[in-house]
Protein backbone atom coordinates (compact mmCIF):
# COMPACT_ATOMS: atom_id res chain seq x y z
CA UNK A 1 0.00 0.00 0.00
CA UNK A 2 0.95 3.69 -0.75
CA UNK A 3 1.00 5.21 2.84
CA UNK A 4 0.71 9.06 2.09
CA UNK A 5 -0.88 12.05 4.60
CA UNK A 6 -4.70 11.15 3.16
CA UNK A 7 -4.16 7.67 3.82
CA UNK A 8 -2.51 8.48 7.19
CA UNK A 9 -5.28 11.15 8.10
CA UNK A 10 -8.03 8.65 7.04
CA UNK A 11 -6.43 6.25 9.18
CA UNK A 12 -7.15 8.29 12.19
CA UNK A 13 -10.82 9.57 11.13
CA UNK A 14 -11.51 5.76 11.32
CA UNK A 15 -10.18 4.51 14.30
CA UNK A 16 -8.11 1.07 14.68
CA UNK A 17 -11.39 -0.72 14.42
CA UNK A 18 -11.73 0.71 10.82
CA UNK A 19 -8.23 0.40 9.71
CA UNK A 20 -8.83 -3.40 10.72
CA UNK A 21 -11.24 -4.16 8.50
CA UNK A 22 -9.46 -2.16 5.95
CA UNK A 23 -6.22 -4.95 6.37
CA UNK A 24 -8.48 -7.60 6.43
CA UNK A 25 -10.01 -6.54 3.08
CA UNK A 26 -6.81 -5.82 1.50
CA UNK A 27 -5.33 -9.18 2.58
CA UNK A 28 -8.44 -10.86 1.39
CA UNK A 29 -7.87 -10.08 -2.16
CA UNK A 30 -4.05 -11.33 -2.42
CA UNK A 31 -4.76 -14.78 0.67
CA UNK A 32 -7.24 -16.96 -1.00
CA UNK A 33 -6.67 -19.26 2.40
CA UNK A 34 -8.13 -16.39 4.54
CA UNK A 35 -10.62 -17.04 7.24
CA UNK A 36 -12.37 -14.99 9.78
CA UNK A 37 -14.39 -15.77 12.97
CA UNK A 38 -16.39 -13.75 14.43
CA UNK A 39 -18.49 -13.00 17.81
CA UNK A 40 -21.78 -11.10 16.40
CA UNK A 41 -18.92 -7.70 15.79
CA UNK A 42 -18.91 -7.60 11.98
CA UNK A 43 -20.01 -4.27 11.31
CA UNK A 44 -17.91 -2.80 14.44
CA UNK A 45 -14.78 -4.69 12.82
CA UNK A 46 -15.88 -2.70 9.43
CA UNK A 47 -15.50 -6.10 7.94
CA UNK A 48 -18.45 -5.11 4.79
CA UNK A 49 -15.45 -5.35 1.85
CA UNK A 50 -15.05 -8.58 2.56
CA UNK A 51 -16.71 -11.85 0.59
CA UNK A 52 -19.30 -13.26 3.20
CA UNK A 53 -17.62 -16.53 2.38
CA UNK A 54 -14.68 -15.95 4.33
CA UNK A 55 -16.59 -14.78 7.40
CA UNK A 56 -17.95 -17.13 10.04
CA UNK A 57 -20.18 -15.36 12.73
CA UNK A 58 -20.73 -17.07 15.73
CA UNK A 59 -23.14 -15.30 17.39
CA UNK A 60 -22.18 -14.30 21.02
CA UNK A 61 -20.21 -17.04 21.36
CA UNK A 62 -16.40 -16.42 22.21
CA UNK A 63 -15.78 -20.07 23.45
CA UNK A 64 -16.90 -21.58 19.71
CA UNK A 65 -15.52 -18.96 17.88
CA UNK A 66 -11.96 -19.97 19.17
CA UNK A 67 -12.73 -23.94 18.51
CA UNK A 68 -14.03 -23.02 15.54
CA UNK A 69 -10.97 -20.67 14.24
CA UNK A 70 -8.61 -23.39 15.50
CA UNK A 71 -10.24 -26.03 13.36
CA UNK A 72 -9.93 -24.05 10.36
CA UNK A 73 -6.37 -23.48 11.00
CA UNK A 74 -5.89 -26.85 11.35
CA UNK A 75 -6.49 -27.40 8.15
CA UNK A 76 -4.20 -24.57 6.79
CA UNK A 77 -6.15 -21.71 6.90
CA UNK A 78 -4.99 -17.92 7.78
CA UNK A 79 -7.60 -17.16 10.23
CA UNK A 80 -8.55 -14.11 12.29
CA UNK A 81 -10.59 -14.20 15.26
CA UNK A 82 -12.31 -11.09 16.70
CA UNK A 83 -14.46 -9.67 19.04
CA UNK A 84 -14.20 -6.75 21.58
CA UNK A 85 -11.31 -7.01 23.73
CA UNK A 86 -12.50 -8.50 27.30
CA UNK A 87 -14.17 -11.12 25.86
CA UNK A 88 -12.25 -12.11 23.01
CA UNK A 89 -9.11 -12.65 25.72
CA UNK A 90 -11.07 -13.46 29.41
CA UNK A 91 -13.97 -15.37 28.50
CA UNK A 92 -12.55 -17.86 25.90
CA UNK A 93 -9.28 -18.04 27.99
CA UNK A 94 -9.27 -21.92 28.56
CA UNK A 95 -9.76 -22.11 24.69
CA UNK A 96 -6.82 -19.80 23.80
CA UNK A 97 -4.53 -21.35 26.07
CA UNK A 98 -4.88 -25.11 24.91
CA UNK A 99 -6.43 -25.38 21.30
CA UNK A 100 -4.34 -22.19 20.44
CA UNK A 101 -1.47 -21.75 22.36
CA UNK A 102 -0.88 -25.55 23.37
CA UNK A 103 -1.52 -26.64 19.44
CA UNK A 104 0.10 -23.65 18.93
CA UNK A 105 -1.64 -22.87 15.60
CA UNK A 106 -1.83 -20.03 13.11
CA UNK A 107 -4.80 -17.67 14.38
CA UNK A 108 -4.61 -14.34 15.15
CA UNK A 109 -7.33 -12.82 17.84
CA UNK A 110 -7.76 -9.20 17.64
CA UNK A 111 -9.26 -7.53 20.52
CA UNK A 112 -10.82 -5.13 19.42
CA UNK A 113 -12.00 -1.72 21.49
CA UNK A 114 -9.12 -2.32 24.46
CA UNK A 115 -8.18 -0.10 27.07
CA UNK A 116 -10.79 2.02 28.08
CA UNK A 117 -12.30 2.68 24.69
CA UNK A 118 -15.39 1.21 25.59
CA UNK A 119 -15.91 4.56 27.35
CA UNK A 120 -19.59 5.40 28.90
CA UNK A 121 -20.13 1.46 28.34
CA UNK A 122 -18.14 0.43 31.26
CA UNK A 123 -15.75 -2.05 33.24
CA UNK A 124 -17.14 -4.68 31.89
CA UNK A 125 -16.00 -3.77 28.37
CA UNK A 126 -12.88 -2.59 29.14
CA UNK A 127 -9.79 -4.48 28.11
CA UNK A 128 -7.28 -3.90 31.01
CA UNK A 129 -6.04 -7.37 31.90
CA UNK A 130 -5.66 -8.96 28.27
CA UNK A 131 -1.86 -8.45 27.70
CA UNK A 132 -1.76 -9.87 31.11
CA UNK A 133 -3.36 -12.95 30.53
CA UNK A 134 -2.43 -13.36 26.98
CA UNK A 135 1.78 -13.18 28.05
CA UNK A 136 1.39 -16.63 29.93
CA UNK A 137 0.46 -18.63 27.42
CA UNK A 138 3.48 -20.26 25.47
CA UNK A 139 3.93 -19.50 21.31
CA UNK A 140 1.81 -15.97 21.55
CA UNK A 141 2.86 -13.44 20.04
CA UNK A 142 1.37 -10.09 21.09
CA UNK A 143 1.25 -6.37 19.06
CA UNK A 144 -0.03 -3.08 20.31
CA UNK A 145 -0.11 -1.13 17.99
CA UNK A 146 -0.05 3.34 18.43
CA UNK A 147 -2.10 4.52 15.69
CA UNK A 148 -4.03 3.53 12.77
CA UNK A 149 -0.80 3.31 10.37
CA UNK A 150 0.78 0.92 12.56
CA UNK A 151 -2.56 -1.03 13.22
CA UNK A 152 -2.38 -1.52 9.72
CA UNK A 153 1.40 -2.83 9.27
CA UNK A 154 0.38 -5.03 12.35
CA UNK A 155 -2.29 -6.60 10.40
CA UNK A 156 -0.10 -7.14 7.36
CA UNK A 157 2.62 -8.26 9.45
CA UNK A 158 0.92 -11.12 11.48
CA UNK A 159 -0.07 -12.79 8.55
CA UNK A 160 4.19 -13.98 8.58
CA UNK A 161 3.76 -14.65 12.26
CA UNK A 162 3.72 -18.89 12.59
CA UNK A 163 1.22 -19.49 15.35
CA UNK A 164 -0.94 -17.89 17.55
CA UNK A 165 -1.30 -14.08 17.71
CA UNK A 166 -3.17 -11.94 20.08
CA UNK A 167 -3.21 -7.91 18.27
CA UNK A 168 -4.58 -5.41 20.83
CA UNK A 169 -6.38 -2.18 19.42
CA UNK A 170 -7.12 0.71 21.74
CA UNK A 171 -8.00 4.02 21.18
CA UNK A 172 -10.70 5.76 19.35
CA UNK A 173 -11.69 8.01 16.10
CA UNK A 174 -10.00 10.88 15.73
CA UNK A 175 -6.59 10.85 17.64
CA UNK A 176 -3.55 12.56 16.41
CA UNK A 177 -1.28 10.07 14.52
CA UNK A 178 1.81 9.42 15.81
CA UNK A 179 3.57 8.31 12.54
CA UNK A 180 3.41 10.79 9.73
CA UNK A 181 5.19 9.01 7.25
CA UNK A 182 6.09 5.43 6.27
CA UNK A 183 8.13 3.57 8.14
CA UNK A 184 9.63 0.39 8.81
CA UNK A 185 7.49 -1.97 11.35
CA UNK A 186 9.24 -5.40 12.41
CA UNK A 187 7.50 -7.45 14.86
CA UNK A 188 10.03 -7.64 18.20
CA UNK A 189 11.83 -4.93 16.89
CA UNK A 190 10.54 -0.96 19.13
CA UNK A 191 10.76 1.70 17.43
CA UNK A 192 12.63 4.73 19.26
CA UNK A 193 10.58 8.11 18.20
CA UNK A 194 12.75 10.64 20.09
CA UNK A 195 16.40 10.16 21.49
CA UNK A 196 17.33 12.45 24.74
CA UNK A 197 19.82 11.49 27.80
CA UNK A 198 17.83 11.85 31.02
CA UNK A 199 14.31 9.77 30.89
CA UNK A 200 13.12 6.86 29.03
CA UNK A 201 10.11 6.66 28.07
CA UNK A 202 8.63 3.20 26.73
CA UNK A 203 5.11 3.15 25.89
CA UNK A 204 2.66 1.01 23.69
CA UNK A 205 -0.46 1.51 22.12
CA UNK A 206 -2.85 4.70 22.24
CA UNK A 207 0.06 5.98 25.18
CA UNK A 208 2.83 6.49 22.44
CA UNK A 209 1.15 9.46 21.09
CA UNK A 210 0.88 10.40 25.01
CA UNK A 211 4.45 9.56 25.49
CA UNK A 212 5.24 11.63 22.74
CA UNK A 213 3.66 14.55 23.95
CA UNK A 214 4.55 14.55 27.22
CA UNK A 215 8.79 14.19 25.75
CA UNK A 216 7.79 17.84 24.09
CA UNK A 217 7.00 19.17 27.35
CA UNK A 218 9.59 18.19 29.76
CA UNK A 219 12.32 19.85 27.18
CA UNK A 220 11.02 22.88 28.20
CA UNK A 221 11.89 21.42 31.95
CA UNK A 222 15.40 21.14 30.46
CA UNK A 223 14.73 16.91 30.72
CA UNK A 224 15.84 15.41 27.52
CA UNK A 225 13.81 12.12 26.88
CA UNK A 226 13.85 9.01 24.67
CA UNK A 227 10.42 7.57 23.36
CA UNK A 228 10.08 4.13 22.43
CA UNK A 229 7.43 2.72 21.06
CA UNK A 230 7.10 -1.15 22.05
CA UNK A 231 4.72 -1.99 19.70
CA UNK A 232 5.59 -6.29 20.40
CA UNK A 233 4.92 -6.88 24.25
CA UNK A 234 5.73 -10.46 23.27
CA UNK A 235 8.50 -11.10 22.11
CA UNK A 236 9.56 -7.92 24.02
CA UNK A 237 12.89 -5.83 22.42
CA UNK A 238 14.90 -6.43 24.97
CA UNK A 239 18.12 -4.50 23.21
CA UNK A 240 15.52 -1.46 23.09
CA UNK A 241 14.86 -2.18 27.46
CA UNK A 242 18.66 -3.23 28.04
CA UNK A 243 19.47 0.22 26.65
CA UNK A 244 16.60 2.46 28.02
CA UNK A 245 18.02 1.57 31.56
CA UNK A 246 21.81 1.48 31.03
CA UNK A 247 21.54 4.94 29.42
CA UNK A 248 19.28 7.09 31.10
CA UNK A 249 18.46 8.32 34.70
CA UNK A 250 15.01 7.02 35.29
CA UNK A 251 12.17 4.79 32.89
CA UNK A 252 9.04 4.85 32.46
CA UNK A 253 6.82 2.71 30.90
CA UNK A 254 3.22 3.80 30.26
CA UNK A 255 0.39 1.69 29.13
CA UNK A 256 -3.56 1.93 28.82
CA UNK A 257 -3.52 -1.45 30.75
CA UNK A 258 -3.51 -2.72 34.29
CA UNK A 259 -0.18 -1.83 36.13
CA UNK A 260 -0.12 -6.01 36.87
CA UNK A 261 1.03 -7.76 34.30
CA UNK A 262 1.07 -5.38 30.92
CA UNK A 263 3.94 -3.95 29.20
CA UNK A 264 5.36 -2.43 33.05
CA UNK A 265 5.53 -5.84 34.71
CA UNK A 266 7.29 -7.14 31.14
CA UNK A 267 10.11 -4.31 30.98
CA UNK A 268 10.72 -5.10 35.15
CA UNK A 269 11.13 -8.60 34.66
CA UNK A 270 13.95 -8.33 32.27
CA UNK A 271 15.13 -5.22 34.00
CA UNK A 272 15.41 -7.70 37.00
CA UNK A 273 18.34 -9.26 35.17
CA UNK A 274 20.78 -6.59 34.63
CA UNK A 275 22.96 -4.67 37.12
CA UNK A 276 23.58 -0.99 38.43
CA UNK A 277 20.06 0.34 36.31
CA UNK A 278 17.90 3.00 36.52
CA UNK A 279 14.85 2.82 38.56
CA UNK A 280 11.58 2.46 36.88
CA UNK A 281 8.33 4.28 37.43
CA UNK A 282 5.04 1.95 36.01
CA UNK A 283 2.25 4.29 35.04
CA UNK A 284 -0.76 2.36 33.25
CA UNK A 285 -4.33 1.49 34.82
CA UNK A 286 -4.19 1.15 39.02
CA UNK A 287 -5.42 -2.31 40.67
CA UNK A 288 -8.26 -1.10 41.13
CA UNK A 289 -12.49 -0.31 39.49
CA UNK A 290 -12.84 3.52 38.53
CA UNK A 291 -16.20 5.53 38.15
CA UNK A 292 -17.13 5.39 34.17
CA UNK A 293 -16.96 8.22 31.74
CA UNK A 294 -16.22 8.96 27.93
CA UNK A 295 -12.42 8.11 27.07
CA UNK A 296 -10.56 11.62 27.49
CA UNK A 297 -12.48 11.54 30.98
CA UNK A 298 -10.99 7.87 31.94
CA UNK A 299 -7.52 9.19 30.97
CA UNK A 300 -7.70 12.25 33.09
CA UNK A 301 -9.15 10.08 35.81
CA UNK A 302 -6.22 7.59 35.53
CA UNK A 303 -3.78 10.13 34.46
CA UNK A 304 -2.59 8.73 31.60
CA UNK A 305 -3.27 12.46 29.63
CA UNK A 306 0.26 14.04 28.50
CA UNK A 307 0.03 16.63 30.98
CA UNK A 308 -0.41 14.11 34.26
CA UNK A 309 2.38 12.12 32.82
CA UNK A 310 4.63 14.99 32.51
CA UNK A 311 3.81 15.81 36.27
CA UNK A 312 4.30 12.29 37.62
CA UNK A 313 7.93 11.80 35.66
CA UNK A 314 8.63 15.61 37.72
CA UNK A 315 7.85 14.32 40.74
CA UNK A 316 10.12 10.62 40.54
CA UNK A 317 12.82 12.09 38.39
Amino acid sequence: MLVNNEIIQNFSRISSRGVFGQALTDISKENKDLRIVVADVSSSARLSGIDTDKIINVGIAEQNMIGIAAGLASEGKLVYATSFAPFASMRCYEMIRTQLGYMNLNVKIVGLMSGLAGGVVGNTHYGLEDIAIMRVIPNMTILSPADGLETYKAIQASTCIEGPCYIRLTGINGFTPVYKEDYEFNVGKAITLREGEDVAIIATGTMVGEAVRASRALSKNNISTTVIDMHTIKPIDKQAVKYAFENHKLVVTIEEHSIIGGLGSAVAEYASSLKNVAPQLILGIPDKFGKVGDYMFMLKQYGLTAPQIVEKILENY
